[in-house]
């Protein structure tokens, strides 16, 4: 289980300032920011992109981009399931089904209890374990529809 801070602006501030004169800022600083408050608010692209010098389109932009950056805050437990060829190979699209249909969730979506978010991702590098998963920050390889119900189950309790 994950839990993220409420967002303060004075504290992405903060993390902003501490980060801001690294090469490519941009990066490090959303990761820190999601690291904290568990997504990254329109304030804070605002802020980050008076910091950077930079429009607001083009860090709303990298935050789009990339998968791994949330614009809301995510579930108490983030189901990660991998979505790429070698998993899918090895039946990682009917565990996906199986999740959707449990959670009552689409990708993105959290459980309307707040307890779970599933996310795809697109390759953790399991491909000899395929599939494979990360729940809650931690890797799962060979991933069975046992292994999903259990976990999706601990996840729900």
């Amino acid at each position: 289980m994950t839990t993220f801070a409420a967002w303060d602006e004075k504290q992405g501030a903060e993390i902003i300032e501490a980060h801001k004169a690294l090469q490519g800022a941009a990066l490090p600083i959303l990761h820190a920011l999601q690291a904290a408050f568990g997504f990254i608010p329109d304030r804070a692209i605002e802020m980050i992109a008076l910091a950077l010098n930079l429009s607001r389109a083009e860090v709303h932009g990298v935050v789009t981009f990339y998968h791994d950056f949330r614009r809301e805050l995510p579930g108490r437990h983030v189901l990660k399931l991998c979505r790429a060829e070698a998993c899918q190979s090895m039946g990682a699209d009917q565990l996906a089904d199986t999740a959707r249909q449990a959670l009552g969730i689409d990708w993105g979506g959290t459980t309307a209890d707040g307890r779970v978010t599933l996310e795809p991702v697109f390759c953790l590098g399991l491909c000899a374990c395929a599939p494979a998963a990360v729940i809650d920050g931690k890797l799962v390889g060979r991933l069975t529809p046992t292994l999903l119900a259990s976990t999706i189950a601990e996840a729900r309790s």
